[in-house]
């Protein structure tokens, strides 16, 4: 802004033939795809000016003032006091506590404990804030845990995120069914006469994450006796225990959905649902709600499905690995199937080989209907899912990225045809109050940082539609380095905005798509012990089911401006859930590699990718770890990086120079080196302390050249690098990708587009965007 108001001054010293206003409002405009940005200066025949002078284009904004607060949106805050050095004095009654968020400023509180405090994490309220006063006033509320204690951490990143995590009440806990020793649960007589009985008929079966207690959904396939195929997704009925409007129903909508961080989880529903009677487990009956198909035995095309609540009883409770294995053709993984052990010969084989031939029937069912969806534009993302290593003692025992396996596609692709198809029919029954989820195209400017890393190795990637862009995407392979495919797909990912829940009474039927999948209607029907949304939609599929049949609707369906207003919240919740993810993940990964001596720790030295540049450094992605962030080329003293003829760097006086795709380095003795895009590096990783604030992973090159790991690591690296992709929906960026990162503009006014100006409605809009494009401040990096 000073250069803004500089070149103000300047035209008005040399009397242009501008007549300028006395206040001026200035807006900064990007140019062309560069991250840079600049006053707008035009040639006045553009504007219907005097001919040959010079324009200063000025965008005028409506003004206004705020003439009343209807309600303060005010939360709770972790904060930390000042430490022995920066204490303002023992007798000192007025503190100004740090805001554990950046964004925040100092809180002023009054109290007699500061010293008392001082290594522990505390949450404030803000009570008032005075218009003369930089700083707002608050009060005490309560003590997290100690700076740095895992728990204490764990509940910074709740309460930042307003997650409440309290046991569930009596009067809710009463509502439930009992399912104990002494009195299990039954299947009553009345819903054997009303569901579709399925337990003698089909061989279900669920396949999840090793570990899972909340499994949502199993599946079933099998050849009917006409010679087709019939396909079967199976979802716990989550609302036959959970009434609309009972305390529990309430408790959940107020949750909205299940909270996993890195090594836990904070359930919607009381574990005697989650992780059992609604957890569709092996060998027992539980009550689904189901899709059936029927499929073309040699097409797969659908002729024809059925809705309804049925009885099932899960015949395995597979474990990805374990079916991925069975699929690859490698039995030996029957011996990590319970439902095996204890089997004669003969009945292993003839069980073994059903099984065998549901997951391969299975698997070419959704390789036909991915291919579908790929005809159509589906987007294969990327994203990396951390899993947290534990020991006996829930010490960090190891980061691992993990593997994707074609049976994680062949859920997917069922658990979205079920989604698909559950959207159609409840927007049928219901066009102005059924519950989807959409997923706007994504801004074309947010592109052009992936179409300039692409072409820098290449490639061109169209951005015109999603059906170009995947195209794009799978045609950019090199096949010396896998990774550089892996990053392109990140870079769209973090393009992309988020998909959002919405009514459909409050939408235009065109603004239904969702482009990532590639699909016209689309919502979540899958998840029910998990998230919210899913339990709305069953009660809507219910309904839309009775209507088919002429029946009385039972439950009191929301209206379209009460589910408009729930829409709302179930996305807030859903952002805060992906937020404190990543947040527990990066906290993990700074517990993995702090108090490790970067020098000489193994784990500490990775190969690492660079991926973007920028003016005083580039960003690094670690594979191994899935770690990305930046390092500098320029250190707090001045000095840039130089590599000698060992490759291993070491810092000089010199300067920088960036380039579109790469980015030099020269010492005044007139060495340099150059960084491009892509380039394999060595990075030394180490931990960023803070007292007041989460660490952060800090990154540094140490070498010019790719790190060599021992072979063993290297031939697992490729392993992971070389199977396909999983498919993800691109609204989850840390749960199954780490992130489809939000991206928020409004729509560019055409005569904008030539400036690839964005209309955002203030500075503060576009100062945040600068601010996520560019690397933090050297200084700050070496901050304590």
């Amino acid at each position: 802004w000073e250069n803004a108001r500089k070149t103000v001054n300047e035209l008005k010293k040399a009397k242009t033939s501008l007549a300028f206003p006395d206040t001026l409002n200035l807006r900064l405009l990007r140019e062309g795809q560069k991250r840079k940005w600049k006053v707008g200066l035009m040639d006045a025949k553009c504007c219907h000016m005097r001919p040959h002078s010079l324009c200063f284009v000025l965008f005028c904004f409506p003004k206004g003032r705020v003439v009343g607060i209807l309600q303060k949106n005010w939360r709770d805050y972790v904060v930390t006091f000042p430490s022995k050095e920066e204490s303002q004095g023992k007798n000192a009654q007025k503190i100004l506590v740090t805001p554990w968020d950046h964004r925040v400023p100092k809180i002023r509180i009054s109290t007699q404990q500061a010293e008392a405090l001082q290594d522990f994490r505390v949450v404030v309220r803000i009570d008032s804030w005075e218009s003369t006063s930089v700083y707002p006033n608050g009060h005490f509320v309560r003590v997290l845990g100690r700076i740095g204690d895992l728990e204490g951490e764990i509940a910074t990143i709740l309460v930042e995120n307003s997650i409440l995590v309290v046991p569930f009440s009596e009067a809710q806990m009463c509502e439930m069914p009992v399912n104990t020793p002494g009195n299990p649960w039954k299947v009553s007589p009345e819903e054997e006469r009303e569901r579709k009985d399925l337990r003698e008929t089909h061989l279900v079966f669920s396949i999840d994450p090793k570990g899972c207690e909340d499994v949502d959904d199993a599946l079933s396939v099998r050849t009917l006796a006409n010679g087709s195929l019939e396909l079967g997704v199976h979802i716990a009925d989550v609302t036959h225990f959970v009434p609309p409007n009972s305390y529990i129903d309430i408790e959940a909508r107020t949750r909205a959905t299940t909270y996993y961080l890195a090594d836990r989880r904070y359930d919607m529903l009381p574990s005697v649902l989650s992780a059992d009677l609604c957890s569709l487990l092996g060998g027992v009956d539980r009550y689904a709600v189901s899709v059936i198909w029927e499929l073309d035995k040699t097409s797969y095309e659908i002729k024809k499905v059925w809705y309804g609540r049925t009885i099932i009883r899960s015949a395995y409770k597979l474990f990805y690995e374990a079916a991925q294995e069975l699929l690859d053709g490698n039995f030996h993984a029957v011996d990590d199937i319970p439902e095996f052990r204890g089997l004669d010969e003969k009945s292993r084989q003839a069980k073994l080989e059903e099984l065998v031939w549901a997951i391969g029937k299975l698997t070419d069912i959704a390789r036909h209907i991915r291919a579908k969806r790929d005809h159509c534009g589906a987007l294969e993302l990327e994203g990396v899912e951390i899993l947290v290593q534990l020991d006996e003692k829930k010490n960090i025992h190891d980061l691992i990225p993990k593997q994707p396996l074609e049976v994680h596609e062949t859920v997917a692709e069922c658990m979205i045809l079920a989604n698909h198809w559950v959207a159609k029919k409840i927007w049928e029954s219901f066009p102005h109050q059924a519950l989807l989820r959409q997923h706007p195209p994504p801004h074309q400017e947010f592109f052009s940082e992936l179409r300039e890393c692409a072409k820098a190795k290449g490639f061109f990637i169209d951005t015109r539609s999603n059906k170009t862009l995947a195209d794009s995407l799978d045609n950019a392979n090199d096949p010396n380095d896998p990774i550089v495919n892996r990053l392109l797909r990140s870079m769209a990912t973090q393009a992309m905005s988020n998909a959002l829940y919405f009514s459909t009474g409050s939408c235009a039927e065109e603004e239904f798509h969702h482009y990532g999948l590639a699909l016209d209607k689309y919502t979540h029907f899958t998840s029910p012990i998990r998230r919210y949304s899913d339990i709305v939609v069953h009660r809507l599929l219910m309904a839309a089911i009775s209507k088919d049949k002429k029946m009385e609707i039972k439950d009191n369906l929301f209206s379209n401006k009460d589910l408009e207003e729930l829409c709302r919240h179930i996305n807030n919740r859903n952002r805060a859930a992906q937020h404190s993810q990543k947040q527990s993940t990066e906290l993990f990964q700074c517990m993995y590699f702090k108090d490790k001596d970067p020098e000489n720790e193994e784990r500490c030295i990775s190969d690492g990718v660079i991926y973007s540049i920028r003016t005083n450094g580039v960003l690094v992605f670690i594979p191994r770890f899935g770690i990305k962030g930046a390092a500098y080329l320029r250190n707090k003293d001045g000095l840039v990086i130089s590599c000698g003829s060992d490759s291993h760097s070491e810092w000089k006086p010199g300067s920088l120079q960036r380039y579109q795709n790469k980015i030099t380095s020269t010492t005044t003795g007139g060495e340099s080196v150059t960084f491009h895009l892509f380039d394999h590096v060595t990075v030394r990783i180490s931990v960023q302390a803070s007292r007041c604030h989460s660490d952060t992973i800090r990154l540094e090159i140490i070498s010019n050249k790719p790190y060599m790991r021992p072979d063993t690591e290297l031939l697992h690296q490729s392993s992971l690098l070389l199977k396909s992709d999983l498919v993800k929906e691109v609204t989850r960026s840390v749960e199954e990708a780490q992130l489809a990162q939000e991206v928020k503009v409004n729509v560019i006014q055409e005569d904008y587009q030539k400036y690839c100006q964005t209309k955002g409605s203030s500075l503060y809009t576009l100062l945040e965007e600068i601010r996520d494009l560019a690397l933090l401040d050297v200084s700050n990096s070496y901050e304590m």
